[in-house]
């Protein structure tokens, strides 16, 4: 798969299958994420991996998903993410250490996707329970919650609406469509 393909594959995921990924997995896409460029070069993200089942239900059950979908309450049991992924980031923060967290997102995302996995970037969830059930220490914060699992649904990029909704939408099927604006309508000049 070349990258422009990789990417246009890689939409966020919202249904899993019942496969498991492992510590080795998470460890190999916090090592991708690891070795991405940073502000500074001051590396400061750190990730926190969750497998165990208890854990993951509990951090399941504090997060929100799917916010367009008026009618879906969220992935059903069999189809939540397998693993999770907490990124990282100092309370004390500078503007550098958001750009950051996106870069170890996106990276995670695409090495995802590469593997045939799925990954949803989490910004919707209850940042202090959160913490005290990860038990993140005191100087950090949760910047993003990571779900990963085997990819269940399809995601497929249409183009955007005549009305100009972003809003992403299932079909009948279960397809996920997701609007993206034409190359044309996001450059703004050529020199």
């Amino acid at each position: 798969m070349d990258f422009h393909e990789l990417v246009q594959t890689a939409r966020s995921c919202r249904r899993f299958e019942d496969k498991p990924l492992n510590m080795a997995d998470l460890e190999w896409l916090a090592d991708c994420a690891r070795l991405t460029p940073s502000g500074m070069n001051a590396q400061v993200v750190r990730y926190t991996l969750v497998t165990k089942g208890d854990l993951l239900a509990k951090l399941f059950a504090l997060t929100r998903w799917g916010g367009a979908l008026k009618d879906w309450g969220g992935p059903h049991p069999g189809e939540r993410p397998t693993v999770f992924i907490a990124l990282l980031m100092p309370k004390k923060t500078t503007e550098l250490m958001h750009f950051d967290i996106g870069i170890a997102a996106q990276t995670i995302q695409l090495a995802a996707t590469s593997r045939g996995w799925g990954c949803c970037i989490i910004k919707s969830f209850d940042q202090a329970a959160s913490a005290e059930l990860l038990k993140i220490p005191t100087e950090m914060q949760i910047a993003l919650l990571l779900g990963l699992g085997v990819a269940k649904e399809k995601r497929v990029i249409a183009p955007m609406p005549a009305d100009g909704s972003f809003k992403y939408w299932r079909d009948a099927n279960g397809v996920h469509y997701v609007p993206k604006r034409s190359l044309e309508e996001l450059i703004v000049a050529r020199y």
